[in-house]
């Protein structure tokens, strides 16, 4: 998300930074490429309008005019206005009340709404230890409800049981009932979304509002919906009063308009954003790092909190004495591609470290994707535990038999068996140097990108 928006602004400030000193006409015309840039990411007009005055306001003071580096002071400024728009803090899930805390999913249908109940649900039970139900009011989308119960069992959320015929409000009421008498902590309200908003959508979505009387109100919205997000946002906070917004398909090619256009509308934070499929693909949203990552500044927090969900200390000291015996082996490799995977993939790490803008382009010129962690996986995998352990018995006929297991060329596999080899190098001169030489070549345990990975 907001990928093309960050390499517009990113050309921008690259010419205004390099002037030693600006003049208001140097302010207006870069502002100028700054909305164009925002309209183009389907900002809605208003909220471009608004921003740029409040930067303009800002950007032409005597003290930018004046300043030592007045285009870095421009792009501060910019980064400012920017987290504000967004929100200005993280502002995690509200459940301060009298359990069960009840969480009212709204939202157009195909939205991602069903999905996003499984991710809060399953990140409420893991990270906080709630005891969360889940329930279905969509009686319209067929096989609605068998969905919601699907992803319950692969998360091991407990799913209302569906007794055909009811209504929303007689399931909202069964599950409040059921809640408050089996001692949930949480429940969670999937409803019924619809093409478009329309007026039976948002009277059901009322009543059910009025009944359930939720703690939060999450409006769902995909953040590749263009200018139709203003009015789904005014509408939803109109007639239900919206707590808060979740992003989903952020990992798209998404222009990212509706982040900004939706926060600004609502004007309700928004709280968590979904990065991927997977059920454990959600992020809390945090408006200062998103503004970052923009302005191609990185998101080294971020990184850093990501790599900590994927290290295990165990593991990680296991490594590191491997590494100092020079042991260092393919299955170990294998664990740190399945890491770089988990964290985003090279997208997703590259979209975090400051500067990365080129590396992204480089990366697209050479049509290099996160496929490429996959198919190294899948090589690895497709050989024996000697092969692994022992890599100079890969003959031609073993290399063969690996590319066909894996669906590879043999190509791949000569390029994964180099990338090795200079990684197991790099390690033992490393370990020969002890703790420092680990942690100069990168903390055991964290992944680490092999060498020649930007070389396919």
């Amino acid at each position: 998300m907001f990928e093309n928006l960050g390499n517009r602004l990113n050309d921008v400030f690259s010419r205004l930074t390099g002037k030693g000193a600006l003049g208001e006409a140097d302010v207006d015309e870069a502002l100028r490429e700054v909305r164009v840039a925002l309209l183009e990411a389907d900002v809605a007009l208003p909220v471009v309008k608004d921003f740029l005055d409040r930067v303009r306001k800002s950007a032409l003071g005597e003290k930018v005019i004046r300043s030592v580096t007045p285009g870095q002071m421009v792009v501060k400024i910019v980064s400012d206005e920017l987290t504000a728009l967004l929100g200005g803090e993280n502002q995690a899930l509200n459940l301060a009340t009298t359990p069960p805390a009840v969480i009212l999913m709204v939202g157009l249908q195909g939205s991602g709404k069903t999905t996003s109940s499984a991710k809060i649900a399953l990140r409420l039970s893991g990270k906080s230890g709630k005891k969360v139900l889940m329930a279905s009011l969509d009686t319209q989308r067929p096989a609605a409800q068998e969905q919601l119960a699907v992803l319950g069992r692969q998360a091991q959320i407990n799913t209302l049981p569906v007794v055909d015929g009811q209504s929303a409000i007689d399931i909202t009421q069964r599950a409040l009932a059921s809640a408050r008498l089996e001692g949930y902590d949480v429940v969670i309200l999937d409803t019924a979304g619809r093409l478009h908003v329309d007026a039976d959508l948002m009277d059901e979505v009322a009543k059910v509002h009025e009944l359930s009387n939720p703690i939060e109100t999450l409006l769902v919205a995909d953040a590749m919906t263009g200018q139709d997000a203003v009015n789904v946002a005014s509408t939803f906070k109109e007639r239900v009063g919206v707590t808060g917004i979740v992003l989903t398909r952020v990992d798209g090619d998404a222009r990212g308009g509706a982040a900004l256009s939706m926060r600004a509308v609502a004007g309700v934070p928004v709280k968590l954003m979904g990065t991927g499929e997977k059920l454990e693909a959600l992020e809390d949203f945090h408006p200062d790092r998103i503004a970052s990552r923009i302005l191609g500044m990185g998101d080294m927090v971020s990184l850093v909190e990501k790599a900590a969900e994927q290290v295990d200390q165990e593991e990680a000291e296991k490594l590191a004495a491997k590494m100092q015996k020079g042991s260092f082996d393919l299955d170990d490799m294998a664990s740190q591609l399945e890491k770089m995977s988990a964290m985003g993939g090279l997208k997703g790490l590259m979209g975090m470290l400051p500067g990365a803008q080129k590396m992204k382009a480089q990366m697209a010129t050479a049509n290099i994707d996160d496929k490429v962690f996959l198919r190294q996986i899948a090589i690895i995998r497709s050989m024996t535990g000697i092969e692994k352990r022992r890599i100079k018995i890969l003959n031609a006929s073993r290399k063969r038999r690996i590319a066909a297991g894996s669906g590879t060329q043999i190509q791949d596999v000569n390029r994964l068996i180099k990338q090795f080899l200079q990684m197991s190098k790099m390690m033992k001169k490393a370990g020969k140097l002890g703790a420092k030489g680990l942690a100069r070549s990168g903390m055991p345990g964290m992944p680490t990108m092999p060498p020649g990975m930007m070389g396919r």
